[in-house]
């Protein structure tokens, strides 16, 4: 077998996260072709609780004790926030949440500084941020939008693991991801722009080809800093994945890691693109 060919063992993981990957994704699909905005904020809910809660246990292995109670409310709240009042919704939460914390943190003199500040992050860092998929769901075309943004990040995923697995040589950040290449950031920018670009033609969104090809762009690259955020994050608690939950993958976490920062990430280039 050449270097060029994928290993054996490294196919049969290909298969493997696919598999994950594709019941993800027809979840993801049904909420947003068939659930409409409130059946897509009923996934995000679900995903994003799951995955805040991981992140908790992460943080919890550092000896911080978030409080669990306030941050996965408020987590579960936002995307339905976001659905029924859109980023006011997403404000008022994150509001209450601080209040809340900050409430907490008076009235238990053990609770530190840390606990209440990774409460708020954990919720924000997840839930906020996620939450931002229902947003693009209610833009014009939001239903072409929203399916755009979870195919570029299943599409970057893919074919940067695959491309690196194969032909990655340069490592990109070899002390924190020692598997991630600039080969399989190139293959995925590539494939992520070709999402957005497909949509100019099949989609009536009023944005411009150049406008759609930065999203693209700028969602490949947000899919790899959320990637190496949440793998700086595991390294630091010493874990391999944040749960063993999803085969392929490892957490929920360790799944959406790179649409958390997409989903933001996108549907604020999309604003500033023209959609409404």
């Amino acid at each position: 077998m050449t270097e060029n060919h994928l290993k054996p063992r490294t196919l049969k993981d290909f298969w493997v996260r696919l598999a994950s990957a594709l019941t993800i994704g027809v979840a993801f699909i049904g909420g947003i072709v068939f659930g409409g905005p409130l059946g897509l904020a009923l996934v995000v809910a679900i995903v994003a609780v799951v995955a805040a809660a991981e992140f908790y246990l992460i943080l919890r292995r550092e000896r911080r004790l978030p409080n669990e109670l306030f941050g996965l409310a408020a987590v579960a709240a936002m995307p339905f926030a976001a659905s029924f009042l859109g980023p006011y919704g997403l404000t008022a939460v994150v509001s209450l949440l601080v209040v809340a914390s900050l409430m907490w943190h008076i009235a238990f003199p053990q609770v530190r500084a840390t606990d209440t500040a990774v409460t708020v992050f954990g919720a924000v860092y997840v839930g906020f941020t996620l939450a931002h998929l229902v947003l693009i769901r209610e833009l014009d075309a939001g239903t072409e939008l929203a399916l755009a943004t979870v195919a570029s990040v299943w599409v970057n995923d893919t074919f940067a693991y695959l491309v690196g697995s194969s032909l990655g040589r340069h490592r990109m950040a070899p002390k924190i991801s020692p598997k991630k290449s600039w080969e399989g950031f190139a293959a995925g920018t590539l494939f992520t722009t070709g999402v957005w670009v497909a949509v100019y033609f099949v989609a009536d969104t009023g944005l411009s080809l150049m406008s759609l090809i930065l999203v693209g762009l700028a969602a490949s690259v947000s899919a790899v800093v959320g990637d190496l955020a949440e793998s700086r994050l595991k390294r630091e608690a010493q874990m391999k994945d944040s749960s063993a939950w999803l085969p392929g993958h490892g957490g929920f976490l360790d799944r959406f890691d790179s649409m958390i920062l997409v989903s933001i990430v996108t549907y604020y280039m999309l604003v500033f693109a023209g959609a409404q």
